[in-house]
């Protein structure tokens, strides 16, 4: 009788794991990446099987400069992300990717696209991920991606967009960010410039360390960034 529960409690593991890679390929994908055939390249790098010497050397040079990028920003990382990257878009399908360049996938890791494999893309996801790591409550999505472009560099979106009017609401919740990204991308920009400009005005870097202490400690958003 005991052999019968222990093969039924197997059973229903394996179930529940196949239906966690049918319905969410990119969790299931992440936390196994040798269970869709990739493999390890270096120090919590993923690619694909049969990569030549000089592809296993972009990737993991590739990883080296984006997390240096995001610990330079925050004076240190406190996040480690895997990164789950593809140079086909075979591979990233079976993944679990979509039409994106790179996303951050529950926090704990990174998948890359063939159209992200490059320090701008890669650090802009990790930036992600290093905020949640540090921040307990939430900010506006607008927040986190305009941030997330000032910490990658991301040039298409800095420098002379900000120019232009940075008046006007922008996209508070996910959702919103998403259909409003969707129209315009541009919206990255106004973004961007806003916590850019935020962050010249107020010392730079550690102005968002402040800021997360004073999430942490149960303050508001500022409503002045809004």
């Amino acid at each position: 009788m005991k052999k019968r529960w222990i093969a039924a409690g197997v059973a229903v593991l394996l179930a529940v794991a196949g239906g966690l890679a049918y319905a969410y390929p990119s969790v299931a994908a992440t936390t196994c990446p040798r269970c869709y055939g990739l493999r390890e390249v270096g120090d919590g790098v993923y690619g694909e099987r049969h990569l030549t010497a000089a592809q296993r050397e972009q990737l993991t040079t590739l990883a080296a400069a984006a997390r240096e990028r995001v610990g330079d920003f925050y004076g240190g990382r406190e996040s480690d992300p895997r990164l789950v990257t593809c140079f086909t878009d075979r591979c990233y399908r079976r993944i679990g990717g979509g039409g994106e360049r790179g996303i951050a996938v529950l926090d704990r890791a990174v998948m890359l696209s063939p159209r992200g494999l490059d320090v701008v893309i890669a650090s802009h996801e990790l930036a992600h991920v290093e905020l949640h790591a540090r921040l307990d409550g939430e900010v506006p999505q607008w927040f986190d991606e305009g941030l997330a472009v000032v910490v990658s560099q991301d040039q298409r979106y800095l420098g002379e967009h900000c120019r232009a009017s940075l008046d006007g609401p922008l996209p508070e919740t996910l959702s919103a960010w998403l259909s409003a990204a969707s129209a315009d991308e541009q919206v990255y920009a106004r973004a961007a410039c806003r916590v850019d400009g935020w962050l010249d005005a107020n010392g730079g870097p550690p102005a968002v360390l402040d800021l997360v202490d004073r999430l942490d400690h149960g303050e508001p958003f500022p409503a002045a960034l809004r």
